[in-house]
């Protein structure tokens, strides 16, 4: 996404940051096993992709420590200033617009990036290009359309509104570009970018604090654009909040689709 797409979950947002702590706490450890599995280690260079928040840049600069490198983009690096130090470079950078910030990287990673991508292909053409002979790809983004309710079990008229909402949500993110499809096809995209080894599995969860935390966060932030859009009103998104206040609904997230490969 560029700077100029009016993308709907601005980084510098108040509600960005309660998102980033939600994302976190959702999908880190998927995210964390998967790169584990990858085998990153001591001196590993590492790209990552759209970064936004800071724990998985924290988490792999941990990992490969000192001798080791991780370059950490963004289109807006205002809440990276806090891990800006060896061995952490952060860069303003577009992947879907410019080319990579550098060569031979051991790992590169992107989580709930492509998706919102105008030229997602180009992105993804980029970051394989910016792999070393050997080098992994882990590329994690959400499915809206494999599962587009925010309470699969819609048993009552909270519920309902619920769902309504996600559904103007889901309409937002379609006008700006989002592929809201894209997560499945992953494995494919990556097996015929001739990346080898390539599997994925995916996360779903059903209901959480963190889940709770990430539907207060994102109906805050999108919506005036929500009421802009005629998709809601105040009275209805007011309700929304106070529902999922109260704590009694059971709110899932699209499936996490996490798919990997090694450049041959």
């Amino acid at each position: 996404m560029t700077s100029s797409d009016g993308y709907l979950l601005d980084n510098r947002q108040t509600e960005a940051g309660e998102r980033f702590d939600a994302f976190a706490s959702l999908f880190d450890p998927t995210t964390f096993r998967h790169l584990e599995r990858l085998g990153i280690g001591p001196g590993w260079r590492c790209w990552e992709v759209g970064a936004g928040g800071t724990s998985v840049v924290s988490w792999l600069a941990r990992k490969v420590g000192p001798t080791g490198s991780v370059v950490a983009t963004d289109i807006d690096t205002s809440r990276l200033d806090s891990v800006a130090r060896p061995p952490v470079e952060v860069r303003t950078h577009d992947v879907g617009a410019e080319e990579a910030p550098g060569r031979g990287f051991d790992l590169v990673h992107a989580r709930l990036v492509l998706v919102h991508v105008p030229d997602r292909e180009r992105a993804l053409r980029s970051m394989i290009d910016a792999l070393r002979p050997g080098g992994c790809l882990l590329i994690e983004d959400a499915d809206p359309a494999l599962q587009p309710l925010t309470c699969p079990d819609e048993h009552g008229p909270e519920q309902r509104l619920a769902n309504r909402l996600r559904q103007g949500f889901r309409r937002l993110l379609a006008e700006r570009g989002a592929d809201l499809s894209y997560g499945r096809r992953l494995p494919r995209l990556l097996r015929e970018a001739g990346l080898l080894q390539v599997e994925a599995d995916a996360y779903f969860p059903l209901t959480s604090p963190a889940c709770t935390a990430l539907e207060l966060a994102t109906v805050r932030q999108i919506r005036g654009r929500l009421v802009e859009a005629g998709l809601a009103t105040d009275e209805d998104i007011d309700r929304h909040l106070a529902n999922v206040a109260a704590g009694g609904m059971d709110l899932a997230t699209a499936p996490m689709i996490s798919a990997w490969g090694r450049k041959g």
